[in-house]
C-alpha cells in the first residue's frame, strides 16, 4: 500500500508538465494548424483537457493543497493557452494603408471606477482586402500612414499590430504557477511527522 500511495503522489507531480503540454499542443493545433478542428470542438476538447486534469490533480492529491494546486493548475494552463495563441495564431504579416481612425471611449460606471477606455479603430486598406480594421487601446498609427499587420488568414482571431503580442509574459505566468502546483503535489506526498 506504501508504494501505491508513493506512486499516487509522484503522477500528481508529474500531471502539471504533462497537462501543460498536451494543453499547449491542442491550443497551438487549433490555432496554428493546417487543418483546425471547429470552434465547437475546439473549446470543448480544451475545456476536457483542462478540467480533466484540474480534477485528476485533485483527485491524486488530495486535502487542501489538492484544491489549492488544482486551482493553481487551471490557472497555469489557462496562460499556457493564451500563450499558444499570442505564439501562433497570427502567422501572416501584411503591410496596409490606415485609411481612417475612430475613437470610442468606454465609459466606466460607480463611485471610485477607473477612468473610462479609449479604444482606437483603425479602418485598413490592405493586399487583399484582409485585415479591414484593427482595434487597438493605444494610437498606433495616423491616417495615411502605414502599418505591418499580423494576422490570422483563417480568421480565428483578431488582427493586431506586427510584434504587439508576445508569448512571454503568459509563458512565464504559467511556468510558475505550473512549478508552485508541483512543488505543493511533492510537499503533500511526504508523510507526516512522527
Amino acid at each position: 500500500m506504501p508504494e501505491t500511495e508513493s506512486t499516487v503522489r509522484w503522477v500528481g507531480a508529474v500531471l502539471p508538465a504533462v497537462a501543460a503540454v498536451a494543453v499547449s499542443a491542442w491550443a497551438g493545433w487549433c490555432f496554428a494548424g493546417s487543418a483546425p478542428p471547429t470552434t465547437p470542438v475546439a473549446v470543448a476538447g480544451g475545456a476536457a483537457l483542462l478540467g480533466g486534469a484540474c480534477v485528476a490533480y485533485w483527485v491524486l492529491v488530495r486535502g487542501s493543497g489538492g484544491f489549492f494546486g488544482a486551482l493553481l493548475l487551471g490557472m497555469g494552463l489557462l496562460l499556457a493557452v493564451a500563450a499558444a495563441e499570442q505564439a501562433t495564431a497570427r502567422a501572416e504579416v501584411a503591410t496596409c494603408v490606415v485609411e481612417g481612425v475612430r475613437t470610442t471611449v468606454q465609459e466606466s460606471f460607480g463611485e471610485g471606477a477607473p477612468p473610462g477606455k479609449t479604444v482606437y479603430r483603425l479602418a485598413l486598406r490592405c493586399p487583399g482586402g484582409y485585415p479591414a480594421e484593427l482595434k487597438d487601446d493605444r494610437p498606433v498609427a495616423a491616417e495615411g500612414e502605414e502599418i505591418r499587420v499580423a494576422y490570422d488568414p483563417h480568421r480565428r482571431v483578431s488582427p493586431a499590430p506586427e510584434g504587439a503580442t508576445s508569448p512571454w509574459k503568459a509563458a512565464v505566468c504559467a511556468v510558475l504557477l505550473l512549478v508552485l502546483s508541483t512543488v505543493i503535489a511533492r510537499a503533500s506526498s511526504k508523510p507526516p511527522a512522527a
